[in-house]
Order: structure tokens, then C-alpha cells, then sequence
């Protein structure tokens, strides 16, 4: 049986993202990944919640609040990992302009300069801009937190079995509503 796979996201990235707040997700790698660049090893994936770089100042402050809310909820789990939701990748986009990125910034969590800090990270590669359709599980999965899931890389093979229902966040009709605010935005900057 093939294992499960999980994208490590800011833990309050993972919120706005089940909240239903953004439908997207910033990429351009860990510090760790073996290849040196971000790749999209599955279409489809958990959302493995992180909690080493997410700074309040980094984000919104209509969302800062949720950066201490989610160290919090680390705090309980000191050997273990809440797994909370799973992802679809309907889209993913290379941009590489400042401009592109700007048109974004009412689409996600990030502040300005954060997303920009992003994107020239690594400035001949592309940073992803995931459009993500992200589903709720009916019931939160604490797995082990293993030495495999350390370190700075955006994959992890789950080396526990995930297998519950889960609920879409958004209706198909808010979803779509969102994908089209992303698409429009990046549309607009060609």
C-alpha cells in the first residue's frame, strides 16, 4: 500500500486555508529539499502543519492572532502532529514578477513584503502559486511525530495510515468563486 503524503505549511497557513480565508499557498521549497527548488510530488496530499518559521509580523495582522493560537496548540502536542485537513491541487502556477505577486495580496495571509521575500528566495526559480481545494477531516489525526517529518522540506511520506471522511471547506460555488479571483489577478498581469 502506497503511504500517504503530506505538505508541511505554516501551521496559521494551514488554518486560512481551512477557514476558507485563501484557496492558496505560496512555494518555492525548503531549505532541506534535495532538489534545491520546490516540486509537486502529488496532486493530492495532507497538510502537515508547521510551526518553526511563522512569525506574527509575517502575516496579516487580521491573522496574527492565529500564530499564537497554533503555537499554543503545539505546544500540547510535543512529540505528536495534529493532521486537520487534506488537499486537492486544482492549479499550479510559476510566476516570477513582483507585479504578478502584488495583485495576489488581498489572496492570501502574508504580508507584502513576506510574499516578496518569497518570491526572491531563490530568484531564478519560479514560485508556485498553489490554488488548493482543501477538505476538513471529520476527525482530527494525531499521528507520532517522527524524526523523518524534521527539517526544512515541503514533502513528507505520513509514515501512519490516514483514512477518514472529510468535508470540503468551501461550497463548490465559494471555491470557485476564489479560484477565479487567483486566476483573474494572475490573468491580469499578462
Amino acid at each position: 500500500m502506497e503511504k500517504p503524503v503530506a505538505l508541511r505549511e505554516w501551521a496559521v497557513a494551514v488554518k486560512a486555508l481551512e477557514e476558507g480565508r485563501q484557496v492558496i499557498v505560496l512555494r518555492k521549497g525548503g531549505i532541506a529539499e534535495e532538489t534545491k527548488e520546490f516540486k509537486l510530488e502529488s496532486p493530492k496530499f495532507y497538510l502537515f502543519p508547521s510551526f518553526e518559521h511563522q512569525r506574527s509580523n509575517l502575516v496579516k495582522p487580521e491573522v496574527s492572532d492565529l500564530v499564537s493560537l497554533t503555537a499554543a496548540e503545539a505546544a500540547e502536542l510535543t512529540d505528536e502532529v495534529r493532521i486537520t485537513s487534506y488537499a486537492e491541487v486544482i492549479e499550479d502556477i510559476e510566476i516570477t514578477d513582483v507585479e504578478t505577486l502584488r495583485k495576489l495580496d488581498n489572496l492570501h495571509i502574508w504580508t507584502e513584503d513576506y510574499a516578496e521575500e518569497r518570491l526572491k528566495w531563490k530568484k531564478t526559480k519560479p514560485l508556485h502559486v498553489l490554488i488548493l481545494r482543501v477538505y476538513k477531516l471529520e476527525t482530527p489525526q494525531i499521528i507520532p511525530m517522527r524524526e523523518s517529518y524534521g527539517g526544512c522540506k515541503s514533502w513528507h511520506e505520513l509514515e501512519d495510515v490516514l483514512s477518514v471522511p472529510m468535508n470540503p471547506v468551501l461550497s463548490e460555488n465559494a471555491f470557485g468563486v476564489q479560484v477565479e479571483a487567483v486566476r483573474n489577478q494572475i490573468n491580469s498581469s499578462k
